[in-house]
């Protein structure tokens, strides 16, 4: 049994009264100040239009403390998309990569600690705009800007690592007290301005000549190219090119490429796997075909359709022919178990994504035509190597390269449906 030790016990009215004074005494202690958070904001940057590849590009910013007390010291950072690079390296500043993720191109990117306090109230603008130079691949490219008071963590999406400036350090300097007109322009801490380039990119495609017999499936592999100079890069959801496929008569499609869908049995739309495409890159879409009868001449045709081109002054490439020529001498239709004539069997992905609705060219038309389907993922495009017509051989007599060719596109469409799987869980 446990004994309680005598004059250790207190009453309940002792308690209550150690209680009240307590409670007292925390109420006279002075309120502890919590400093209020800095308050820091970018002004809205201007599109730059006209650059010339291989010339600098200035880009002015301002920014604003719009809080009640001095900073003493920020960040600012600023990212280009692969047209841009720096032409100026500050001393204070971080140079590196981020890798290119959620259907976003890769960037260039530079942290600047400008030690430096920051008035509140005050107007700062850099000693000289940001220098940038314009590359031989600019065309459609974007610069973004901002600013923390705490130094930025490295990018989720992984990178190069980064690399010190050598030049003078990025200084800001006061411009003039802050007006309410500035407070509501800078009202966020980034911004981001478009950059568009004096430069074209030769959009181009390739079709194909098939041979067989009544029966036989052959693969025409319709190719899309970006022969640059310039990369074209769309606006995110939209994507680099739609490529409109009409199949030769007398075929019938067995199986179409995962970025390709159905405006009827006969024509297809196909768009890319990103929304940008770098030169020398593009897709290879291979359409499986089975010959139902012979018909002299069938010819199908491809063409742009989408979004307009008017980087693209190169029309002679813009269309191609799929040429199916069907012997005679089989008429019960009979099969070759899939196998597939010669061609690229491949289904790449290095350039476009959703992909928008619009007229094509050389007269074809997308009149409620379906978007390319929007994707990821790929493999590298093979690209033409000359040509709008690349010639085929019958399929008849290559059952275990067909087989081949399958698998690799059926290994193509299960990477294409896993990445998407992935870019949704992000």
């Amino acid at each position: 049994m446990t004994h309680t030790l005598p004059g250790r016990r207190l009453s309940r009215a002792a308690v209550g009264v150690l209680a009240a004074a307590t409670l007292t005494g925390l109420a006279s202690l002075p309120a502890v100040a919590v400093a209020a958070e800095p308050d820091l904001g970018i002004g809205q940057l201007a599109p730059i239009t006209g650059a010339q590849p291989g010339s600098g590009v200035d880009v002015p910013f301002s920014v604003l403390n719009k809080g009640t007390e001095e900073v003493g010291k920020v960040w600012v950072s600023y990212t280009v998309t692969s047209g841009l690079a720096a032409a100026d390296s500050y001393g204070n500043c971080m140079y590196s990569t981020e890798s290119s993720a959620d259907e976003e191109p890769e960037k260039a990117v530079a942290v600047c600690a400008v030690d430096q306090p920051l008035k509140p109230g005050v107007l700062y603008v850099p000693e000289q705009p940001i220098g940038l130079k314009a590359q031989d691949s600019a065309l459609y490219d974007k610069v973004r800007v901002s600013i923390d008071s705490t130094e930025p963590g490295p990018s989720d999406n992984g990178g190069s690592d980064p690399v010190p400036g050598t030049g003078a350090p990025l200084k800001l300097v006061e411009k003039a007290p802050a007006t309410d007109a500035d407070r509501a322009s800078h009202g966020e801490a980034s911004s981001s301005a478009d950059v568009t380039a004096a430069n074209t990119a030769d959009f181009a495609l390739t079709g194909a000549r098939l041979k067989g017999e009544v029966g036989d499936k052959v693969t025409a592999s319709v190719k899309f190219v970006n022969d640059g100079p310039a990369w074209v890069y769309r606006e995110l959801g939209q994507g680099a090119a739609t490529v409109d496929v009409r199949i030769p008569p007398g075929t019938s499609v067995v199986k179409a490429h995962d970025f390709c869908s159905p405006v009827t049995k006969t024509h297809y739309t196909c768009g890319t796997s990103q929304s940008w495409v770098n030169p020398g890159r593009g897709e290879t879409y291979p359409f499986v075909l089975r010959i139902d009868k012979a018909v002299e001449g069938a010819t199908g045709k491809v063409s742009f359709a989408g979004a307009a081109r008017p980087f693209d002054e190169n029309a002679a490439n813009d269309t191609a022919d799929l040429v199916v020529d069907a012997g005679s001498g089989t008429t019960g239709g009979s099969s070759t178990g899939g196998s597939t004539s010669g061609g690229s069997t491949s289904g790449s992905s290095s350039a476009g994504g959703d992909t928008t609705g619009g007229s094509s060219t050389a007269g074809s038309t997308t009149g409620g035509s379906a978007s390319g389907g929007s994707t990821t993922g790929g493999a590298d495009p093979q690209t033409a190597t000359g040509g709008n017509l690349a010639a085929t051989g019958s399929s008849s007599s290559l059952p275990l390269v067909g087989a081949s060719a399958a698998a690799l596109v059926a290994g193509g469409g299960i990477f294409y449906a896993v990445r998407r799987r992935a870019t949704a869980v992000k």
